[in-house]
């Protein structure tokens, strides 16, 4: 009896044994899984949309709604494809996603902030300038709506949340390419002029400064201050060097958000081509703006690297940042001359 009872306990041991080795390794293999299924989907958002025809975009936009294209839907088209690429990419929109995959990510999220950041400019420029005909003129309705609604915080998950935020900016700014493609003298109007676009071009001449700056600093820069007001009101003349390097786990997020601003900036240069031609061509301007296209251009060929490398100036390996901040130097000086050409009688 006592011997049957035995056999039975350690019967009973190895069936629980059993049942739990085969419940861990039921665990592992699914936590495996995810992990796999969270790296594959990592991987496939992590690709940066492709660009659009800016004409083609908006003639397909202007016949679905049954309307002709004038001067300035191109230019509004485009602002709104861009806007609508951010949110309706793979993987949508990340930058507030509060879980896997999405909240591993950095790249695309700062690829975002760029794409974001010239939206907002656009959207402001068009509500303060394209569409008003002079500093006195009523702002337009709906992209004085939009504007506030393309500021919000690109980060929020609450409600509102960001994107909820952004699509009603969307359908604002589609409410006045609706209204602009009437042709009403009273609607909306879109004024092509040169002083607006010179304004505009100032803007991004600053926005462009300031990325290459940021990249050129991945490989540590030397910068001199000095020479800035003082008490009293005169100009001070001592100067203090500081060395500027970007922290190693910023390189990329600098990089990404170049890639997206510089993304957006040349679909809207694009859309410029078009509804601002008889200026340009008035004044000589046509070449010049072709050549910021072309640097830009050159800024958003493909990143062969899995990792964004950031070798030494000389090095043995690459440093994609600088190479980055050389087109975008290169398209800013651009960016100046044409802002001058458009300035001058």
């Amino acid at each position: 009896m006592a011997s049957e009872q035995g056999r039975n306990g350690m019967s009973g041991i190895g069936g629980t044994g059993w049942r739990g080795s085969w419940l861990l390794r039921g665990i592992a293999l699914a936590v495996a899984v995810y992990v796999v299924g969270v790296l594959a989907l990592m991987w496939w958002w992590s690709t940066e949309p492709d660009h659009f025809d800016v004409v083609a975009t908006t003639q397909a936009r202007s016949a679905s709604k049954n309307q002709p294209v004038v001067t300035g839907s191109v230019t509004t088209s485009a602002l709104m494809t861009c806007a609508e690429t951010l949110l309706d990419k793979r993987g949508g929109y990340l930058s507030n996603d509060k879980l896997p995959p999405g909240v591993l990510m950095d790249d695309l999220p700062n690829w975002e902030f760029g794409v974001l950041t010239a939206t907002r400019d656009l959207t402001r420029e068009m509500r303060n300038k394209f569409a008003r005909s002079q500093s006195q003129s009523e702002e337009d309705p709906d992209l004085k709506e939009a504007d506030p609604l393309f500021s919000s915080p690109n980060n929020r998950w609450l409600l509102p949340s960001s994107e909820s935020q952004y699509r009603k900016a969307i359908a604002r700014v589609d409410g006045y390419f609706v209204r602009l493609g009437r042709n009403d003298p009273n609607g909306a109007q879109f004024y092509p002029r040169a002083d607006n676009l010179a304004d505009y071009l100032d803007l991004v001449s600053n926005r462009l400064g300031s990325l290459s700056q940021r990249l050129s600093a991945s490989a540590g820069q030397l910068r001199l201050e000095g020479d800035a007001p003082v008490a009293g009101g005169e100009a001070g003349s001592e100067q203090r060097a500081q060395v500027v390097r970007t922290p190693w786990m910023k390189i990329d997020d600098i990089f990404y958000e170049s890639r997206g601003y510089t993304w957006a900036l040349l679909q809207q240069l694009q859309a410029f081509e078009v509804d601002f031609g008889p200026t340009l061509q008035r004044k000589g301007a046509v070449v010049s703006l072709k050549q910021i296209i072309r640097e830009l251009e050159e800024a958003q060929k493909p990143v062969h690297s899995p990792i964004i490398l950031n070798g030494q100036p000389f090095g043995f390996f690459a440093n994609h940042s600088l190479v980055m901040a050389n087109y975008i130097s290169r398209a800013n000086a651009a960016v100046i001359d044409l802002r001058e050409l458009l300035k001058r009688g």
